[in-house]
């Protein structure tokens, strides 16, 4: 690979990772949240549910615009709002004030989530596209190993309101990678023929393309899975469980190592096998997995060796589905790349909102509620594999060229 094609993937990957960034650095302090600021389980989860939702519904917005002027300039604009959310919610004096600018540094997040896809589609299409998404996952996969680590470090030292100044300078960081080490990709031509009408045109378009909606759903409810997750975990591991932040970012880790692993091995099989056939075996993995592990929970069998083992292996398999099923749905809509990113991201986003905010209806504390949704959303992943691709046409699929 040539050092152009890593200082791209390098820089899409940070500015992806900005939003996640702000996630899972402040996964460790809900529970500290909730003590400071008087706060309850269900309100300290709605900061983090508001966030999710600002992130995903915004891209709807920035995606359209990113064609029209261009990739840079909503990426700047993403960044400017996220620092303003930032230095509000490290300064929130109550829950509500928290809970409203972690909306605006939602928003500011979109733009680091749907242009960066749009940026890989103005440059490569087809396996190509595939590996650069590959590395611009193991860039943005840094911030689950590392963001919860240093959270829980930061939270011990300082509390958890450093926490936000800390993602604060991250933002600004990226603002100078943006402005040193990006060119704009999509030209003055090219943005000549967008307009918010054909962005709604394109929408329109869109949503009645069957194989982009379903290849979209396939890694929404994928990604769903994750959000389940990332919404009860700190509770359930720390309070539960019984482990203190430090371990529980250990363990939080854990699981994004062996997404990352398998992300990494994109490229090399969509070479051997072809990319639908990748999302069709990797969906059915992850689908047996966590049947398996909730078929154990449900047993009666309450133990965090298993469940850490089981999940391991299901995000090792979910690492393959979002970086393939992100290629194929964008492949052929180039003309309108920032609109499909941002499509594809709010649904992404809706899908997890959703399924975050069900699986908070029944949390109990306990691990039950939380490993049911999680499976709940990769059977119907899994589902819809088999109705977007069709199983017997990936049986004899040939590799991509």
């Amino acid at each position: 690979m040539s050092p152009k094609f890593l200082r791209i993937a390098v820089v899409l990957g940070l500015l992806s990772a900005i939003g996640p960034f702000a996630i899972d650095m402040y996964l460790p302090a809900l529970p500290s949240i909730g003590e400071d600021l008087h706060a309850g389980t269900a309100a300290v989860q709605m900061s983090l549910l508001i966030f999710f939702l600002s992130m995903g519904f915004g891209q709807i917005v920035v995606g359209p615009i990113s064609d029209m002027v261009g990739r840079k300039v909503p990426l700047y604009a993403g960044l400017a709002l996220f620092m303003v959310g930032g230095v509000g919610s490290a300064m929130a004096p109550t829950i509500e004030w928290l809970i409203a600018f972690r909306f605006l540094q939602g928003l500011g997040a979109s733009a680091g989530m749907a242009v960066p896809r749009a940026i890989v589609r103005d440059l490569h299409t087809g396996n190509e596209a595939a590996k650069l998404m590959s590395l611009l996952m193991l860039v943005f996969s840094v911030s689950p190993i590392l963001a919860p680590l240093t959270g829980s470090q930061i939270i011990e030292s300082f509390g958890w309101r450093a926490v936000f100044w800390t993602v604060t300078g991250a933002a600004a960081l990226a603002t100078i990678l943006l402005a040193t080490s990006l060119k704009e990709t999509r030209s003055a031509e090219e943005r000549a023929n967008s307009s918010f009408g054909t962005a709604l045109a394109g929408y329109r378009y869109l949503m009645g393309d069957r194989n982009f909606l379903g290849l979209t759903a396939i890694a929404g409810f994928g990604i769903a899975s994750f959000f389940v997750y990332l919404s009860s975990s700190s509770f359930i591991l720390i309070d539960h469980y019984g482990l203190s932040p430090s371990v529980y970012s250990v363990f939080f880790s854990i699981n994004a190592v062996a997404f990352i692993g398998m992300s990494q091995l994109t490229g090399l099989l969509a070479d051997r096998f072809g990319l639908k056939r990748i999302v069709w075996v990797a969906v059915t993995g992850y689908a047996t997995v966590m049947v398996a592990l909730f078929a154990i929970m449900a047993s009666g069998v309450d133990r965090l060796d298993v469940m850490a083992a089981l999940l391991f292996v299901g995000y090792g398999f979910l690492g393959l589905v979002i970086p393939t099923t992100s290629v194929l749905a964008m492949e052929e809509h180039g003309e309108i790349a920032g609109t499909a990113s941002a499509l594809m991201g709010t649904l992404h986003f809706a899908i997890g909102a959703l399924a975050m905010g069900v699986a908070g209806i029944f949390f109990d504390g306990t691990p039950l509620p939380m490993v049911a949704g999680i499976t709940l959303c990769a059977v119907i992943s899994f589902t819809l594999a088999k109705l977007t691709l069709g199983r017997a046409r990936e049986a004899v699929e040939a590799p991509a060229e």
